[in-house]
């Protein structure tokens, strides 16, 4: 290959060019039979592009505790990927959940690290096993929308093993075709030209990642000699928001200063992929332009990815991750409501009602029902189905429906007034900062945990004129529920960001079509509660000192006895689950087998995601208790499944900064499995 043609391939061609149909793209060698490689938004399906699917958020994927959803997700977008001729895949993210109102925090899966390694795991195998490449980002501790083009994540450096890299060494294990460096820094350097976590002796490197370092868009805010030889592979997008790579890569290389010979690794790790997932040989075209997503355009060639498949997909996800957090179930109250009992319906709030689809194409609006955040992670609304459309179209004659289709609090009070059931809807959203819009006085890390609109104030109002009201909450993260003791609040669905199906799906939870099995991917309480803060206001960039360790969420919780409104990992049921028959033996590779019996006693079929918590030694200095397996069972009534947790020597182990390597303290590990965090079914221990 000859200089401008390696340049080509390490170097996007913007954004912002007309000229170009993606997000990203690079430059394509004819003679070569090399494409322009196509990168495309995002985490829960294509943005930008119209016919096709919006699928639910990482964070909901997260809340169904199960492998089996989380990778036919992947799958399924990544076949919607390669449908319209898009070669990466710009996720999964893997951002940890640091604080709950982290703006983009929704499109990853939480705040646990195994949750999040395991979310990261299913869905790059589900992407790249139809030959779409994966791009795991964003790397790393990028925790935070405020300041997030250079303020500092300064963390010691088990910290930053067991929980922010944790996800990405998940990555690695997936086989994942490239990473995304991030626009913070990372340990006071900028993390795009950071070379000990991207260098050949690097974290990344040295943990066996082969693919490549793809910066984020305009995050090289250095020499392009100094991110090249830091470790970044291709700069991205190469308009004029970054003029590094594409203004001084070819004087650097001409200069000496970036050797030819780093010049071709760093485009043989970018064609690596390609060749590795088959995408040299009957791989689709491009046929969308991301530069008028309104499908103007004679480069849009209208081609629909959508199937059948994917719809159903979508709704099946979004109803196995709806949380049921409260049911006070009697023969006129509760869930799942009996369609024959229920004469007058009463569904408030606007987050019942189709959001105004024409807002703009990063769906930053917030007048109608949420189904993603916004930003680069938001997907199409085209397709959407609203709850009031769902319920009507259930319900049809069988009762009368009144609504209030907005957060007016006499108007709300009003329709609700004396019905045998009143839905109040509300939500609370967050997104992306950088070049996107205040949204709802948000800057894409939320402001707090209330609902927006005030909704708390609805659910109160509402509850106080109709005994029998059931709260369905739509949200990026945890938000304040002081409502949720209150009596005539007989039931709380956290239904989180569910994708397109978010009316078809809540009702399907409703009416009893699906036995509600999803799971809190982090604890519901007071903000005080988890320990850590967005950094706001600051004079300049600022250092945010990640004290809290190892200490996040739950584990912070457990560890200051604090008593959350809802824990890590709860979730009701319509049915009832019992466990029994612990047993632990040893097993290959020096592991641990954990076995036991789940038996469904009550009257409805069901999932459940029995959950293995582990207390280690308490010379290790690790949390209380920590998340190290989750599982999937149904079960019909009255039936009983043999499930199996494999706790691998690493499962156990801490890392150890000294000799760089996770080691397995002595000493006593105590085994908690259960339903959640704080609903322990059954333990044992394992003498080491």
């Amino acid at each position: 290959m000859t200089l401008t043609e390696k340049l080509g391939v390490v170097r996007g061609t913007g954004q912002l060019n007309a000229n170009r149909r993606c997000v990203g793209d690079t430059t394509a060698i004819p003679r070569l039979g090399i494409p322009s490689i196509c990168f495309q938004d995002g985490p829960a399906g294509l943005r930008l592009i119209k016919n096709v699917t919006g699928f639910p958020a990482g964070i909901n994927a997260a809340a169904t505790f199960s492998r089996r959803l989380i990778r036919a997700r992947g799958q399924a977008i990544g076949e919607e990927f390669r449908g319209k001729g898009v070669h990466v895949f710009l996720g999964p993210a893997m951002d940890i959940m640091r604080n709950p109102k982290a703006g983009r925090a929704w499109e990853s899966f939480g705040p646990d690290p195994y949750l999040n390694g395991e979310g990261a795991y299913e869905t790059i195998i589900g992407v790249q096993s139809v030959g779409v490449q994966a791009c795991a980002k964003h790397f790393i501790a990028n925790n935070q929308e405020h300041w997030r083009f250079g303020y500092t994540s300064n963390i010691d450096d088990r910290t930053l093993h067991e929980i922010y890299f944790y996800p990405f060494l998940r990555s690695i294990e997936a086989d994942v075709a490239s990473v995304m460096c991030a626009y913070n820094r990372f340990n006071e350097t900028s993390s795009c030209h950071n070379a000990g976590i991207l260098g050949s002796n690097g974290l990344l490197r040295v943990n066996g990642f082969n693919g490549y370092v793809v910066s984020d868009w305009g995050a090289t805010h250095d020499a392009a000699s100094d991110n090249a030889n830091a470790g970044v592979d291709m700069e991205q997008p190469g308009d004029y928001i970054v003029e590094s790579f594409s203004g001084g890569l070819e004087s650097a290389v001409k200069s000496g200063s970036v050797s030819t010979d780093r010049l071709s690794q760093m485009v043989a790790r970018i064609l690596a992929p390609w060749y590795h997932l088959g995408q040299d040989s009957g791989y689709p075209p491009v046929n969308f332009d991301a530069q008028k997503s309104d499908g103007s355009g004679p480069r849009n060639l209208n081609v629909n990815v959508r199937t059948d498949a994917h719809t159903n997909l979508v709704r099946e996800i979004a109803s196995a991750s709806a949380v049921l957090l409260k049911n006070n179930r009697t023969t006129t109250t509760g869930l799942p409501l009996a369609q024959s009992m229920i004469k007058t319906i009463a569904v408030v709030g606007q987050d019942a009602k189709i959001p105004n689809l024409n807002c703009n194409d990063l769906n930053e609006c917030n007048d109608g029902t949420m189904s993603i955040g916004w930003g680069s992670g938001s997907n199409s609304l085209q397709f959407i189905i609203p709850p009031i459309t769902a319920i009507t179209s259930f319900v049809g004659s069988s009762a009368t429906i009144t609504s209030s289709l907005s957060n007016n609090l006499k108007d709300g009070v009003n329709a609700a007034r004396a019905k045998d059931v009143a839905f109040v809807f509300v939500n609370a959203m967050s997104g992306e900062l950088g070049f996107y819009d205040v949204v709802v006085g948000n800057m894409g890390d939320r402001n707090d945990l209330d609902l927006w609109w005030s909704g708390g104030r609805l659910v109160e109002q509402v509850a106080a004129v109709c005994n029998n009201t059931i709260v369905i909450v739509h949200s990026v993260g945890p938000v304040y529920m002081p409502w949720s003791t209150h009596p005539n609040v007989t039931a709380i669905i956290y239904a989180g960001a569910p994708g397109e199906q978010t009316g078809p799906s809540i009702v399907d939870v409703m009416y009893g079509k699906y036995n509600p099995s999803g799971r809190l991917p982090f604890s519901i309480a007071d903000e005080t509660a988890y320990a850590t803060s967005i950094v706001y206001n600051s004079l300049g960039f600022p250092t945010i000192e990640y004290k809290e360790k190892l200490l996040l969420d739950y584990r912070y919780m457990d560890d200051q006895n604090i008593m959350p409104r809802f824990e890590f990992g709860f979730g009701l049921s319509y049915t009832t689950f019992s466990y029994s028959g612990l047993s632990i033996a040893s097993s290959g590779d020096d592991s641990r087998l954990i076995k036991f019996t789940v038996t469904n006693t009550g009257v409805f079929a069901g999932y459940e995601k029995p959950q293995l918590y582990l207390a280690y030694p308490s010379s290790a200095g690790e949390p209380k208790r920590v998340l190290r397996g989750f599982e999937e069972v149904e079960l019909d009534v009255g039936a009983s499944s043999s499930v199996s947790f494999n706790l691998s020597r690493r499962d156990m182990s801490v890392w150890d900064t000294p000799s760089q390597v996770y080691v397995r303290p002595t000493g006593t590990f105590t085994v908690h499995v259960g339903a959640s965090i704080r609903d322990v079914r059954l333990t044992g221990t394992i003498l080491v």
